[in-house]
């Protein structure tokens, strides 16, 4: 069984930095495009970045130049760096990835049970 485990949430002030994690464990062949998506209270869950194979990255505008996405393929796990935290950055940040888990088949969507970012002003 495949399962997508972040780490690296919590309260912060305003300014302040955290990272994300996103470990990849169980069996599977390989892993494609990844993602960090976030939600906050009353609002849509909305693509914070994302990260191909090959590490091409896209960022969101509202985050670009605070945030970083990067990703370790030797150990299966995404990252996302967060500097100059700001309140509207408060949210459930969830990784998002595909996933072959045989060689032939079809990727698999799979999700991360979320984080929680709180940034306090």
């Amino acid at each position: 069984q495949v399962q997508l485990v972040e780490s690296g949430g919590g309260l912060v002030q305003t300014g302040g930095s955290l990272r994300l994690s996103c470990a990849a464990s169980g069996r599977f062949f390989t892993i494609n495009a990844m993602a960090w998506y976030r939600q906050a209270p009353r609002k849509q869950r909305e693509l914070v970045a994302s990260i191909t194979s090959g590490g091409s990255t896209n960022i969101a505008d509202s985050v670009k130049g605070r945030f970083t996405i990067s990703r370790d393929n030797a150990k299966n796990t995404m990252y996302l760096q967060m500097n100059s935290l700001e309140p509207v950055d408060t949210a459930v940040y969830s990784c998002f990835a595909q996933i072959h888990t045989t060689e032939l088949g079809s990727a698999s969507a799979y999700w991360g049970q979320g984080t929680q970012v709180t940034v306090s002003s």
